[in-house]
C-alpha cells in the first residue's frame, strides 16, 4: 500500500495546478523552472582529455598480453569463439559486464586490422 501511495504522489506532482483551492489539480498555478543538472549526472561519462589520453597510451603501448590472447583466440577461433572469449574476459576482469565490453572492444580491434590489411 506504501509504494501504490508514493505512485499516485508522483502522479499528482506531474499534472498541472488549475488555481482552485479544492478538488482534483488543485493549487496556484506557477511556471515551472527545471532544474540545472547534476553534475553526479555525468558519472561514468568519458571526457575528451581523458578519451585523447587513452587513445594515445593504445597506440604507444599496444594491447596487454592477456588482450592480445583474446585477439588470437577471435582470429584463430571458430563457432564457440565468443563463448571462450567472453569466459576468459570475465576471469580476467572479474565482471559480466567488463567481460562483454573488453570483447567488443577487441573484435573492433580485430576488424580495424583486418580493414587496413584489405586496404593494401
Amino acid at each position: 500500500s506504501n509504494s501504490t501511495s508514493r505512485q499516485t504522489k508522483q502522479i499528482r506532482n506531474t499534472k498541472m495546478a488549475n488555481g482552485i483551492a479544492k478538488g482534483k489539480d488543485s493549487g496556484y498555478v506557477v511556471t515551472k523552472i527545471d532544474n540545472k543538472a547534476k553534475p553526479s549526472k555525468r558519472k561514468g561519462v568519458c571526457g575528451k582529455r581523458v578519451k585523447l589520453c587513452r587513445e594515445i597510451a593504445r597506440e604507444v603501448c599496444g594491447l596487454s598480453p592477456y588482450e592480445r590472447r583474446i585477439l588470437d583466440m577471435i582470429k584463430t577461433g571458430g563457432s564457440a569463439a565468443d563463448k571462450r572469449v567472453y569466459k576468459f574476459a570475465k576471469k580476467r576482469l572479474g565482471s559480466h559486464k567488463r567481460a562483454l565490453v573488453k570483447r567488443e572492444d577487441i573484435k573492433a580491434i580485430n576488424a580495424a586490422q583486418r580493414a587496413k590489411a584489405a586496404g593494401l
